[in-house]
């Protein structure tokens, strides 16, 4: 368990920029397309060790692997999981982040460009039981982070891994009874990884935008409804968790890091007592931007679990523009006067790598975040760091 004992530390919610050259071969791979899979093994092992260089030299404290082997946070697990097939996809995805907005700006979401709007051209469908089969590509990840440290001393490292109810958005179900036993299902495969990462001696960020967005995939239902909807997949992730000591977790949840209206977004006071519940030690919470700043004054009425760390977004992806270090101080002295200043860490909303316009905005916006975290702790501990 990582606190701001003498200072704030700094960290992020996951994804960074990867080389052009990379990227390229990433994308090539996850399409299914001809790619050179030596060329690929060794510029990813070399691109991990830039990043997590590139993490320290911008002041971040706890560090990750980019999640760069990764096409992206979700469809990633696609290569990890067995027991569904490929469908062509009939339009979008399953359940769409968008769907509670589209409602009232259909106009806006019909503006965007037609194969953005509709997603990947396949929709995976359980057929089957699934099974975890994704052993050699997290070695590889777990791998290329072990050796990309060597050397470095950072504060911590932190591997993320998707969530039941996240991976649900995007695959349907036609093998199992219910929603709870595919759920539960789901749990079990993804354990594997969990169990995995932190063996490794890593640090396990759970990412469940799922929590949050969920009320937006499903615009037909209430809140108590949402609830009880919500409750269940927090019960499936904390079976996958069973076992796993909760100081060795880190929960981040946000409202989907999409560019949008985000106008009915659910409020974080309906939901925060589902995100404490989650067997978590520390929890990412999305709270600069225009839709949820306001929602730091929800923990002037709740506390944070015992023992537990509280890592508000600081800096964010809705724009990008470079927060004043002085705004990201004022943050953080907020929460720390609510929660206690040992138990705040510098976040960022989002994964910063793949939503601003440049990756040069992206290390701006971790510079701007370290030197308020200094900033912010010569306000709360009265001296420099």
């Amino acid at each position: 368990m990582l606190y701001s004992t003498d200072r704030i530390l700094v960290t992020h919610a996951g994804s960074l920029p990867r080389p052009a050259d990379l990227r390229a071969m990433v994308v090539a791979k996850s399409a299914g397309e001809p790619y050179d899979a030596a060329a690929l093994d060794h510029r990813l092992a070399e691109a991990v060790a830039e990043t997590v260089r590139r993490q320290l030299d911008s002041g971040i404290d706890i560090v990750n692997d980019g999640e760069l082997s990764k096409y992206n946070f979700t469809d990633y697990v696609r290569g990890r999981i067995a027991g569904y097939e490929a469908r062509p996809n009939s339009g979008r995805r399953r359940l769409s982040m968008t769907a509670r907005d589209e409602q009232k700006f259909a106009e806006y979401f019909a503006a965007i460009p037609r194969a953005q709007a509709l997603g990947p051209p396949t929709m995976p469908v359980c057929v089957e039981p699934l099974r975890y089969i994704g052993h050699a590509e997290l070695r590889k990840d777990i791998d290329n982070f072990t050796a990309a440290l060597a050397g470095v001393v950072p504060a911590g490292a932190f591997l993320p891994a998707n969530t039941p109810g996240t991976i649900e958005h995007w695959i349907a179900n036609e093998h199992y009874r219910s929603d709870e036993e595919f759920l539960f299902a789901i749990a079990e495969v993804m354990r594997e990884e969990y169990c995995a990462i932190v063996d490794a001696g890593f640090l396990l960020q759970i990412d469940d935008p799922d929590l949050p967005d969920g009320w937006a995939c499903l615009p037909g239902i209430t809140v108590p409804e949402y609830r009880k909807y919500a409750t269940m997949r927090v019960d499936a992730l904390n079976h996958a968790l069973s076992g796993i000591p909760k100081e060795k977790v880190r929960l981040h949840v946000c409202w989907g890091s999409f560019h949008g209206p985000h106008s009915d977004d659910i409020p974080l006071r309906d939901i925060i007592d589902l995100i404490f519940r989650v067997n978590a030690g520390s929890y990412s919470i999305e709270a600069s931007n225009p839709c949820h700043e306001h929602e730091w004054r929800v923990f002037e009425e709740v506390k944070l679990p015992e023992g537990a760390t509280l890592i508000p977004g600081v800096v964010g992806h809705c724009t990008d523009f470079i927060e004043h270090p002085d705004l990201v101080a004022e943050r953080l002295v907020r929460y720390a006067n609510l929660v206690g200043r040992e138990n705040v860490l510098a976040g960022t909303d989002c994964g910063l790598g793949t939503r601003v316009g440049h990756p040069s905005i992206c290390w701006a916006k971790f510079e701007a975040m370290a030197e308020g975290a200094r900033r912010a702790t010569k306000i709360l501990w009265g001296r420099d760091t």
